[in-house]
């Protein structure tokens, strides 16, 4: 069957725009995602913080951030609060602080004019004689390849690979008016409402505070640490200016990374490439992306076998990641770490 594309990416994050970007002079591509530059554009729920190793993936295509995506303050350390040992500790940390949706825009507009960018969200994927079907709207668009770039929640990985279950959570993130005398980020672990983290940001001139929660009870553990907070470590929130919230993944075995097969494949967060120790995306997502791009540049015959051979590494890396986490979220270790003051900053008042 002639189909309208070789592939169609859902989702035009950093792994959907890096896939597209890198296939678009070979292969004849769409790109499916909901957001657009309108005010009331869907904008990913997101901290914005380009950690060392994504600023490293981004660095092997010799690309600069433009100033229109980063914001202020920029950010040198993270403030370590252990609500559970009573500890605080500041480790030195070289992000740049961005804004998530511009940056997605500003990725999305390096894809080649000869790629079709779609704003609209997909509703439906089926498999079809020679490819799939891709349905948006009113429209139904086919290729013979369908690569979701759609995060946690993914309908691609929902579609096609519904017996793959991954260990996923509630990410709820508020944003206030700036009110906090210093602006700072900091990274907060509180074992009574949730066994992974939140996180604290300034971002020019809102503080935004959010965490990854289990499902159930997800807003009333989100409210409880934000009163402890407040009670305790002076923290300052006011009237939420906006409340958005999303799913995120977190592995935690190998068999959690799903890279495909039979024409449709995965990246990113959807493929369950994401750091499970500080959940941070971006560099899995650039780097699976590329991975993906150059086995797709080698020709289509097989690509499915050569990917997942391929990122095996990325895999590897993520398990490692995983062999980390006891330090990070058991309490006792993590007393003893913080404790030691290892790698800790000694704070000039």
């Amino acid at each position: 069957m002639q189909t309208d594309y070789d592939i169609i990416i859902i989702g035009a994050g950093p792994a959907g725009c890096t896939l597209a970007r890198l296939l678009a002079d070979k292969y004849k591509i769409a790109v499916i995602d909901p957001k657009s530059d309108n005010d009331d554009s869907f904008k990913k729920p997101c901290g914005g913080l380009l950690s060392e190793d994504a600023q490293k993936a981004l660095a092997r295509f010799d690309l600069t951030l433009p100033k229109s995506v980063i914001v202020d303050p920029q950010i040198f350390a993270v403030r370590t609060i252990d609500l559970k040992n009573d500890l605080i500790r500041h480790y030195q940390r070289f992000y740049v602080n961005l804004d998530r949706h511009r940056f997605d825009l500003w990725l999305r507009g390096l894809i080649p004019q000869n790629a079709d960018i779609v704003t609209a969200k997909a509703r439906e994927i089926k498999a079809v004689e020679g490819g799939f079907a891709v349905s948006y709207g009113e429209k139904t668009v086919t290729a013979k390849y369908v690569i979701g770039a759609d995060g946690a929640g993914s309908l691609v990985r929902k579609t096609f690979f519904p017996k793959r279950k991954i260990r996923s959570y509630t990410a709820i993130q508020q944003w206030f008016r700036e009110s906090n005398p210093n602006p700072f980020y900091s990274c907060i672990f509180d074992p009574e409402t949730s066994d992974c983290c939140s996180w604290s940001i300034s971002k020019d001139d809102h503080f935004i505070f959010g965490g990854a929660f289990p499902h159930k009870n997800c807003r009333e553990r989100f409210e409880r640490q934000k009163e402890k907070l407040s009670e305790k470590w002076g923290f300052k929130f006011g009237e939420p200016v906006k409340t958005e919230a999303c799913l995120v993944y977190r592995p935690k075995k190998m068999s959690d990374f799903v890279c495909g097969k039979d024409g449709v494949l995965l990246i990113g967060e959807a493929a369950g490439f994401i750091s499970p120790s500080s959940l941070e995306g971006f560099s899995f997502a650039i780097n699976s992306a590329l991975l993906l791009a150059e086995c797709f540049l080698k020709g289509d015959e097989g690509v499915e076998r050569r990917y997942s051979q391929a990122a095996f590494s990325l895999k590897l890396r993520l398990m490692g990641k995983v062999l980390k986490c006891p330090f990070m979220y058991w309490s006792f270790l993590r007393k003893i770490v913080m404790k030691s003051g290892v790698s800790a900053l000694k704070i000039v008042d």
